[in-house]
Order: structure tokens, then C-alpha cells, then sequence
């Protein structure tokens, strides 16, 4: 059966490794990334795009931003979000952008016209920065055969949905304390890993969403 999915991500961030698909003239970005997975995902799955980083956000209302993003991200059910090196912007409010924005309503419960969305799954696909390295945000410990996640960088909302879980179980490796399990609501993988089995990643989102009332989540922006 189909999914909709919408994709968030900061399109013109350049701080990803270069695709083969890039023309050499030209820089890859994080949409030729999006370019991939549209290329690779079932075609009975639907795909809408978070594209609006060119478009300024600074005199733009409230109710303005729910209505440019709830549409899109109304009758989906799995988002995915794009974690990249330089997708947040410095200096401008995280209330400013669209990734949180685009979040939020993913987590949200929205009505449209009698009906009632749900919250959506929610997937972080963290991509290679220019060197190729992931390190930027997830540090693998093949001594306590466990990974560091480098959250801090993170939008807060994304931050705060991260080993968000209520009754966590964990244990001791070389002094530090192991989240076991799916510590998290929004699950984060490796590109490689994903690009090469989509539909089981997707299907560890839907998981964790089936179990979603064991998990703490914030849906607004702070």
C-alpha cells in the first residue's frame, strides 16, 4: 500500500558530499539528494516537498505559515527530515525557518474541512557532509556497539523528539549510559543506509509510531 510522504529539508545547503548526478559545472545540494530518493521510492508512494527556502519568512504570520504547510502536509503520513551540516541558517530565529515549522505540523493533529489528521511518523535521514563524513552528528562506538548522536546542533524541536521515550532501557559501557531500542520518536539513519533499503526504514518510523504513546512528544515550536 502507498505512503505520502513529505520531505523536509533546507534546499540550498551546500555542505553535503557531491552526488554522481551533479553536473561537474555545478555544486550538489541537499535537493539533489531529494532528487535520489524520488528516483528510488515505490512508485505507488506519493512524495510532497518542503521547498520554500528561498521565500522569506521574517512578515509572514502565523496562521500564513499553517496554511502554506498543512496543506501539504495534511494527508501524509510518514515526514521525512533531511539532517544536514548547514541546514540550520545562523542568526535567524529557529521561528524563522521552515524546518521547524514543518515538523511541528507533522507532529500535530490538524482538521481539514471535518476531518482530522494524525501525527505522522517521523524518519531523520542524516546526510554526508562534504568530506563524506557523518561525524557531524553521529559518532559509531564499535566498543560498546552503540552510536553518539550530536544533537546539539539541531533544530529544538528535532532535539527535543530525541530519546524522548518514557521508560527507557539502557545499560553501562565504559562509563557511559546506553539507550537501548528505539530510544527515540524520530529514528535517525545514515544515507547510505537508507538509500539502500528504504521501505525498512520507513517501516521502523511507522513502528515507532504504532507505539507513539510511549514517547514524550513536543509538536510546537519554543
Amino acid at each position: 500500500m502507498g505512503k505520502k510522504i513529505f520531505i523536509s529539508y533546507k534546499y540550498s545547503d551546500e555542505l553535503v558530499q557531491t552526488l554522481d548526478r551533479t553536473p561537474i559545472w555545478e555544486k550538489t545540494t541537499v535537493r539533489d539528494y531529494v532528487d535520489e530518493i524520488q528516483d528510488e521510492i515505490d512508485e505507488s508512494d506519493h512524495i510532497n516537498k518542503g521547498e520554500r527556502d528561498n521565500e522569506d519568512m521574517s512578515d509572514l504570520a502565523d496562521t500564513t505559515i499553517a496554511s502554506k504547510i498543512g496543506d501539504k502536509i495534511f494527508d501524509s503520513t510518514v515526514t521525512i527530515v533531511l539532517i544536514s551540516k548547514g541546514m540550520k541558517e545562523n542568526g535567524v530565529p529557529e521561528k524563522k525557518q521552515w524546518i521547524p515549522w514543518e515538523v511541528s505540523y507533522s507532529l500535530r493533529e490538524q482538521s481539514r474541512q471535518e476531518q482530522r489528521s494524525k501525527t505522522n511518523a517521523l524518519l531523520a535521514v542524516v546526510l554526508p557532509d562534504e568530506n563524506g563524513s557523518y561525524e557531524y552528528f553521529i559518532t559509531e562506538n564499535t566498543q560498546c556497539n552503540s552510536r553518539t548522536l550530536h544533537t546539539d546542533f539541531l533544530f529544538q524541536i528535532l532535539r527535543e523528539n530525541m530519546f524522548n521515550i518514557k521508560n527507557p532501557k539502557t545499560r553501562e559501557c565504559n562509563g557511559h549510559t546506553i539507550y537501548e531500542g528505539y530510544s527515540s520518536y524520530i529514528y535517525s539513519v545514515k544515507w547510505t543506509d537508507f538509500i539502500n533499503n528504504i521501505d525498512k526504514y520507513i517501516e521502523i518510523a511507522l513502528e515507532i509510531w504504532r507505539n507513539r504513546d510511549n514517547y514524550e512528544i513536543v509538536k510546537k515550536i519554543k
